[in-house]
């Protein structure tokens, strides 16, 4: 049995975990389900990061005992990729494609920052290989479908999509980090200090330039979009 808190030493099996999932199948029904520990692990993690999941938190989380969650979730990682696929399911789409490809790639990114900013664990939780779930087919079928205009071959469409969810999380993460140094006037002061004296010392004229140069938006919203046009804007489908 793994240590509480560590994945297991063989890794996922996404048949055994998605196709046939392990129930509990003698004694009396329990009281609790893969679903509900799930969910107790995903808020868990919203409040309080994913340092904070373990075997033995969520257990204490829904009045279970801790061997027993191990019949639903052998290992963290496997909880992870339960985690994972449960708050996908917030990314159903409903509406087809429009047929503009990269006006539909732009909304699939837009709606992948909001869903990572509500559970900022995930950003962390996705740089490891994850097997898509039911929830996560469902996102990942329409992004592919939205590319289906660009003649791509299926291999180039998984591989763009991999870039865009690759992109977003780095955003994300790098926006919360952000967020969180803003929160700290002291230390925000220090680094413009910083940067202003880099830039006038004479060694660094390209950055000092740069600096110069009249400022856009700054704003989450402004910035994302401005990332997210140069790297769609910019792929090549040929």
């Amino acid at each position: 049995m793994p240590r509480d808190g560590e994945p297991g030493a063989t890794g996922v099996d996404p048949e055994q975990l998605w196709i046939r999932p392990t129930e509990p199948r003698r004694g009396r029904k329990p009281s609790f389900s893969r679903e509900a520990i799930t969910a107790a692990a995903v808020t868990l993690a919203d409040a309080e990061g994913l340092e904070a999941v373990t075997m033995r938190r969520v257990a204490a989380e829904i009045g279970a005992g801790v061997m027993s969650l191990y019949s639903y979730a052998p290992d963290k990682e496997t909880l992870l990729e339960l985690m994972v696929d449960h708050v996908c399911g917030e990314l159903a789409v409903t509406d087809p494609p429009t047929g503009d490809w990269r006006a539909d790639l732009k909304a699939v990114a837009h709606l992948q920052r909001a869903h990572m900013l509500r559970h900022p664990w995930l950003p962390a939780a996705l740089t490891t290989r994850r097997v898509p779930g039911p929830n996560t087919l469902v996102f990942l079928e329409h992004a592919l479908a939205a590319l289906r205009p660009t003649g791509l071959d299926g291999a180039a469409k998984l591989e763009v999509f991999a870039q865009l969810t690759a992109f977003v999380a780095g955003h994300v993460a790098h926006e919360i980090a952000q967020a969180a140094a803003a929160r700290s006037p002291d230390r925000a002061a220090a680094e413009a200090r910083y940067l202003a004296a880099v830039a006038a010392d004479g060694h660094h004229p390209e950055l000092a330039a740069a600096l110069a140069a009249p400022g856009r938006p700054v704003t989450p919203d402004a910035t994302f979009a401005r990332f997210l046009n140069r790297l769609i804007d910019g792929l090549d489908t040929d």
